[in-house]
């Protein structure tokens, strides 16, 4: 078997070939009755030589594959970055903070939602945005939430300095509790600082734009807006991309860039925005004022439309999948820990599709499947729930009031403007731990 660069990629060499290898050479030099067992020291010296060897041929593995987009990461991901003239983008505060609810009706659920902006001191107030929902009640009336900055930056943030909900987001997602209250606070420091992470670097980097005044240049363009995880532009009639077919084609005289398009008629094109969800989508006013993602991308592909060219700006929408499916234990695993694993496996792998990517049964059945303890599969259901905060689709997909349930067998479509992600609400997913 060939080790080292193959035409399929790197192959590495496994510590037991190493150390086969080796006691081969020994017997060889030495005599085949040569002692090699685990106990003697010349089999002693033997193992620690090719664990160092194998430590050697990981090294190497990790160089090659540094080479490429596709597989390097951390600093090697980073000089490719730089080679392309892309950056990763700061790194941000994080930290948390706990929430507390005054004055809670008995058997109401209080829920702040994730993405929620919280304010910290300064002239202008930082923002901080909530990245996991929060439930309060007056029988469990404090949680704490891990929060992340919305922008950018390395200044320290003091305790007892996040304090406030953005007046917008109060009006939007607390118009309803009086008599009851929010009250924030951050019990400690934010030493935290998280970079970007490799996969949306990675995602940026791919995307780069091969020439000027494309398609590929606009999406580029949008991607480079932190909090944007992908963006789809179209472009039918080939007024941006110019490695459409017909461009090149035409009396430049009567029509420019696209099918029967007069000179001085101007070209609309749409690019759909999938973010994250930290960052507001419209900007919020002071106090605390926010850039919203739309303002970022709209003037990231000002710089780069061709004149005459006018691009639409429209939000994706962020579809919640959840599952329902029965599955059998062996004995001796707990199910509710088994059911987390199950959870954090999905909320990882649809997390990874982009816009349009359908959710395929296979996938998922593989997330279930895969679990350690997790004997069978019964019954699996892919469920579609509406878009959140009721935004209407545009894509190939309709809009729909309520939850869909797929028959067993069935993936989820998703529209060109739709991206799928795991429903973070456990309510919308029923996955019940059966017996044989």
């Amino acid at each position: 078997m060939a080790y080292g660069v193959t035409p399929d990629g790197f192959v590495l060499k496994g510590l037991d070939v190493i150390l086969a290898e080796s006691k081969a050479r020994t017997r060889a030099a030495l005599g085949a009755d040569v002692d090699l067992s685990p106990t003697s020291p010349l089999g002693k010296i033997l193992e620690v030589v090719a664990q160092e060897d194998a430590e050697l041929w990981k090294r190497m593995e990790a160089l090659y594959y540094g080479q490429f987009t596709a597989t390097a990461d951390g600093a090697a991901l980073e000089l490719l970055g730089d080679d392309a003239g892309l950056a990763r983008h700061p790194a941000r505060r994080a930290g948390t903070v706990a929430l507390t609810l005054t004055g809670g009706v008995p058997g109401r659920t209080y829920v702040v939602p994730s993405a929620t902006v919280l304010l910290g001191a300064g002239d202008p107030a930082r923002a901080f945005a909530t990245t996991a929902p929060v439930e309060l009640t007056a029988t469990a009336p404090a949680r704490t939430v891990r929060v992340l900055a919305v922008d950018p930056g390395e200044d320290p943030v003091a305790p007892g300095t996040v304090d406030d909900v953005h007046p917008a987001h109060r009006a939007q997602y607390l118009a309803d509790w009086p008599p009851a209250a929010l009250v924030v606070t951050n019990p400690a420091p934010f030493d935290e600082l998280v970079p970007e992470d490799d996969d949306a670097y990675r995602a940026r980097i791919i995307a780069l734009p091969r020439a000027l005044w494309t398609v590929e240049s606009v999406r580029q363009a949008a991607l480079g807006v932190p909090d944007v995880i992908d963006a789809r532009v179209s472009d039918p009639l080939g007024g941006i991309d110019v490695s459409q077919a017909y461009f090149g084609g035409f009396d430049f005289g009567g029509r420019t860039f696209s099918d029967e398009r007069r000179v001085g008629e101007p070209y609309f094109a749409e690019v759909a925005v999938a973010h994250r969800g930290l960052r507001p989508w419209r900007t919020l006013a002071a106090p605390g004022s926010v850039t919203g993602v739309y303002e970022l991308v709209e003037a990231a592909v000002e710089r780069v439309r061709p004149i005459g060219v006018h691009v639409n700006i429209a939000e994706a929408d962020h579809i919640d999948v959840a599952v329902r499916a029965e599955i059998v234990l062996a004995p001796g695993f707990d199910g509710p820990t088994v059911i987390g694993r199950i959870r954090a496996r999905l909320t990882a792998d649809i997390g990874r599709l982009r816009l349009g990517d359908d959710v395929l049964y296979a996938r998922v059945m593989c997330a279930l499947a895969d679990q350690p303890g997790v004997d069978d599969v019964r019954r699996l259901h892919l469920r579609r729930c509406p878009p959140a905060f009721g935004r209407f689709g545009f894509g190939g997909v309709l809009y729909q009031l309520g939850t869909v349930e797929a028959a067993v067998g069935e993936s989820l479509a998703m529209g060109p403007t739709e991206m799928a992600v795991f429903a973070a609400d456990p309510a919308l997913s029923s996955i019940e731990v059966v017996g044989r």
